[in-house]
């Protein structure tokens, strides 16, 4: 399986880590167009996935979370159809969007019918590609619109940028990461585990230790906020309003 190496480019101190809680697995099996694709979605700020063939791409769905799956559809080993279909009858819901040289109608409510979420045909523009992410994220988002506010805190969506009581949080690229994880799961639980596989891409050193100490300088930053990062015992870290404890 090959991976792609992106968005990973500094030391553990978090002083120029530039990778982002918004990951995406990219399926493609042409690799020009792939290193290209990855060279774009590097420019805004996604943290990125790749593999270029459909088996790979089902065992990796099996124990990773994406906010996004950029699909091909004719892959090696495994169709993009068949991709798509296994990930439905597991019940997993994340957006699919569909990267594709047909532009048949029939294929199209096929897959449409077959749980894809979006069908974009090959050759299209970077910025077109881009609104589709950022739609397919906000109607995952627990608000459905392009902001989702917790207490004084607001995370914009198209930006990628948190206020707090209506000015910039400053945060580092990894709180920053963390931060969104938990606000795109508002008043869910979010495991360690999935934290880290939100955060860490396959070419990162992944960190259980590393979430702790990034929740533990959230948590200073949010203080005399009414937005809260919760731990309960066993279970993980989640995002609410104070007010929600009394």
């Amino acid at each position: 399986m090959k991976r792609a190496r992106l968005l990973f480019c500094g030391t553990i101190d978090d002083l120029t880590f530039a990778v982002p809680a918004m990951k995406l697995l990219l399926i493609e099996d042409n690799p020009t167009l792939a290193h290209w694709l990855a060279k774009m979605l590097e420019q805004e700020a996604f943290a990125l996935d790749a593999v270029q063939d459909g088996d790979a791409a089902d065992q990796l769905l099996r124990t990773n979370h994406y906010d996004v799956i950029l699909l091909d559809l004719n892959l090696p080993k495994l169709s993009g159809k068949n991709v798509l279909r296994r990930l439905r009858q597991r019940g997993d819901a994340t957006p699919v969007l569909i990267l594709t040289a047909s532009g048949s109608i029939d294929e199209k409510v096929e897959l449409l019918g077959a749980g894809a979420d979006d069908y974009l045909v090959k050759p299209f523009e970077v910025r077109e590609l881009i609104a589709r992410i950022k739609v397919a994220i906000r109607r995952q988002s627990p608000s459905k619109a392009g902001e989702v506010v917790c207490g004084d805190l607001a995370f914009d969506i198209d930006t990628r940028q948190f206020t707090l009581k209506g000015a910039p949080l400053n945060v580092t690229p990894r709180e920053r990461s963390v931060l969104e994880a938990l606000i795109l799961r508002l008043g869910k639980t979010v495991t360690k585990p999935a934290l880290v596989d939100a955060i860490f891409t396959l070419a990162d050193e992944p960190s259980e230790d590393a979430v702790e100490i990034y929740i533990s300088r959230l948590r200073k930053k949010l203080d005399g906020s009414s937005a809260a990062i919760v731990t309960l015992r066993g279970l993980g870290y989640l995002l609410r309003k104070k007010e929600d404890d009394q």
